[in-house]
Formats: C-alpha cells, structure tokens, sequence
C-alpha cells in the first residue's frame, strides 16, 4: 500500500515536470490580453466609453496613457496567429489580413492620477500582435491601410 502511494507520487511528479509550465501562463496572458483589448460590441466608441471602459478594465490606476479595443469576433483575432488571417510582421510578431473595427483612448492631460479622462478615435485598422502557442498575449500596434 505504501509502496503504491509512493510510486503514485513519483509518477505524479514526473508528470509535472513534463508538463510545459508556459501552458498555464498562455491561457493567463491570452485572458489578461482580451480584458485589455477586447470588446465584442461596443456601446458608444466616444470619450465617455473610452472613460468608462478603461475604468471597468482596470486600467486607471495609474492611468494607462493609450489602449486599443477591438471589436467584433474574438475567433477572427484568434486567427491572425495561424494563417487564416495572419501573416509574419517584423520578429516574432504578426499583422492581421483583414482591418478590426477598433477604438483607441488616448489619455487628455498627461497626469497619470485619477479622475483619468480619455480621448476616443473610432475606425478600421489592422492590428499587430504577438502570440504564443496560437494565441495572442499582447497588442503591438495597430495600422490604418486606405
């Protein structure tokens, strides 16, 4: 009996350090990229949802100088990092093929202090981002191509 817990134990063990410790930290850093990053529908896309919405994120203390929302389906921004809508950009980053709809907040005044008041710029742009294990953890940059 106490040979079989022990042998338990040993192949738990193992299995653990055969584990890749990134998988955990993937599915973290993917969630902690949507809460920053995305918003399925937005209600607004003006000063008032940029103030709100950078609020409800988390992102006010202190107050984050400029953050990008994208809109629409979150399985289109999944994809840039395969090729159904992604291509290689620069090092180990990648570009959507199509334009997202996004808004970007700009924080007015510069102190990074609350109350946070932001500036909204609503349009269509393809976006940069990096991704680890097919899935995006961080937002470079986005580009408007006319």
């Amino acid at each position: 009996m106490v040979m079989r817990l022990g042998l338990f134990l040993l192949v738990f063990m193992l299995g653990l350090g055969l584990t890749p410790p990134t998988l955990a930290l993937d599915n973290s850093r993917y969630r902690d990229f949507l809460t920053k990053h995305y918003d399925a529908t937005p209600q607004g896309r003006n000063d008032r949802y940029c103030e709100s919405m950078m609020r409800r994120r988390g992102l006010t203390s202190p107050c984050k100088d400029i953050n990008t929302f994208i809109h629409g389906n979150s399985r289109h921004i999944k994809a840039i990092c395969g090729d159904e809508n992604g291509s290689p950009y620069g090092e180990n980053l990648r570009i959507s093929k199509s334009p997202f709809q996004v808004t970007t907040c700009n924080l007015r005044g510069g102190s990074p202090r609350a109350p946070c008041q932001y500036r909204a710029t609503a349009g269509f742009r393809n976006i940069v981002v990096a991704c680890e294990n097919d899935l995006p953890v961080h937002l470079d940059q986005s580009i408007f191509r006319p």
